[in-house]
């Protein structure tokens, strides 16, 4: 819901925050606004955190900008790893699960990429959204042609197409039939992850609330994407973008404005600091 007036959620103890869509806008920029956001939570005591599809080295270019600290989530939840890369989780998935997600992805007609570690995999590197991906990423992928056969130590499986209703219904498909054996979910329209199924943002909030010793309900979350409803759900608030599809925004306390207009700092500001009515 969006309420009529911000206030202070003065029981916060950690903010945790999705990547792409949310901390930083479209074009991969995080604004000096959302900085001296994040420097407002270090100097009111409030822990910062990010967690991402992506890699965990993907995200290294905002640990100095953001004076990060605490454990980095990437492949949602997946890998997660302390400030020099040190292993703090890594929660891989079974090579039978591997082998029959990427034949779904490949039958349905998405492309298919593969994480083992911090090693990205795709099958040519001139393919949709490779370019971008490794623009973003600040680090190239290893081109193999034999996908199929990588199974194990893998992390993530991403399937790739510029076709929302084809990426929709590959996200049912792919979750109808994996079960509870994994997580399934759309972290771009054009971006389908699968995850070990405790390797979901919702798990990224119980495994910092552990290791930081904060409860769920004392930790605030910002995102943008489906993948983000599992930590709106077991946090104590949430905060949408503006641009976030229905099912996003009805599952967060609060809706902010988009990420293409200081959504992310806006976020913090009103709703965790107070300052903005």
């Amino acid at each position: 819901m969006t309420p009529a007036g911000g206030r202070a959620a003065s029981d916060i103890r950690l903010v945790l925050s999705d990547v792409d869509g949310t901390l930083v806008t479209h074009e991969k920029i995080l604004t000096d606004r959302a900085v001296a956001a994040v420097q407002k939570l270090h100097d009111r005591g409030i822990l910062f955190a990010i967690t991402s599809g992506r890699p965990p080295k993907g995200m290294e270019m905002l640990f100095d900008p953001l004076s990060l600290g605490t454990p980095v989530a990437g492949f949602n939840g997946g890998l997660m790893v302390n400030r020099d890369f040190s292993v703090v989780q890594s929660l891989t998935l079974p090579p039978d699960i591997v082998r029959k997600t990427v034949a779904l992805m490949r039958e349905g007609g998405a492309d298919v990429w593969i994480y083992q570690g911090n090693d990205w995999i795709v099958p040519d590197a001139g393919y949709p959204h490779v370019a971008r991906e490794q623009w973003t990423v600040k680090f190239a992928p290893t081109v193999r042609d034999d996908i199929p056969d990588i199974t194990d130590g893998v992390v993530k499986i991403t399937g790739v197409s510029d076709d929302p209703d084809l990426m929709k219904r590959l996200e049912a498909t792919v979750q109808g039939a994996l079960g509870a054996n994994a997580s399934a979910a759309l972290s771009q329209p054009y971006y389908l992850d699968v995850t070990h199924s405790d390797a979901n943002k919702g798990g990224v909030v119980r495994a910092l609330s552990r290791l930081l010793d904060i409860p769920a309900g004392m930790i605030a979350t910002l995102g943008d994407q489906p993948n983000d409803i599992p930590m709106f759900q077991v946090s104590g608030l949430s905060i949408a973008m503006g641009q976030a599809v229905n099912a996003v925004r009805g599952a967060a306390t609060y809706v902010s404005e988009s990420s293409e207009a200081e959504g992310f700092a806006i976020g913090i500001e009103r709703y965790i600091l107070g300052e903005l009515l």
